[in-house]
């Protein structure tokens, strides 16, 4: 029973060090690797990420924080166009998201066009506003270069299970609400809406 206890115990603590180190987003600056993968397991399936630095260091360090510290876990995919994109990036705890809302990283040279399953994080028309909002390109949205929106990465399989994230509520969930309520609030008014299990960084 000691030994069950003890490995219950020591499972937990990545998962609390992580949780802990999103109350401080001025902590995770670690440098990513030149090039690392990142395997997404969703409600709607599994699917795998590449992300080079030199496309856009800035996005790339940011993300693989995020994704090392568990920030993406349980994100819902609150805004889904179907033609266009699927965004998430706002995290299920309300306490959590507060404090990454001014976290904002400069922007950067669009090195990559935003072609169909590159990622991209999302940002709004003011300068250096990026955050934790990431986007995944439905198709060829060769506009958004001309816009500043730079990737970092790309989906390298199983962009068929990006393809059949739920769509039904497009852009209905309120941004703001989702801040204010989390997940509380997209569960009870969009209770289909995919989600993110757990995302891992694979090197």
């Amino acid at each position: 029973m000691k030994k069950v206890w003890l490995f219950v115990v020591l499972a937990a603590v990545p998962a609390a060090y992580g949780q802990a180190n999103l109350k401080n987003p001025s902590a995770l600056k670690e440098r990513a690797p030149a090039v690392y993968k990142v395997k997404f397991d969703t409600s709607a399936g599994v699917f795998e990420m590449e992300v080079h630095a030199d496309w856009a260091s800035n996005g790339a360090d940011r993300f693989y924080n995020l994704v090392k510290n568990g920030y993406y876990d349980g994100c819902r995919f609150f805004r889904v166009v179907p033609g266009f994109m699927v965004q998430f990036g706002i995290n299920g705890d309300p306490a959590t998201q507060r404090n990454w809302v001014d976290a904002t990283i400069p922007d950067e040279p669009v090195k990559q066009g935003n072609a169909r399953g590159f990622i991209t994080f999302a940002k709004s028309a003011a300068p250096n506003s990026r955050t934790t909002q990431v986007f995944i390109n439905f198709k060829d949205n060769s506009f958004l270069n001309r816009q500043g929106f730079s990737p970092f990465g790309r989906v390298i399989g199983g962009m068929e299970v990006v393809d059949k994230v739920y769509s039904g509520y497009g852009e209905q969930p309120e941004q703001g609400r989702i801040q204010a309520e989390g997940n509380t609030y997209l569960t009870k008014a969009f209770p289909k809406l995919d989600y993110i299990k757990k995302a891992t960084i694979e090197q």
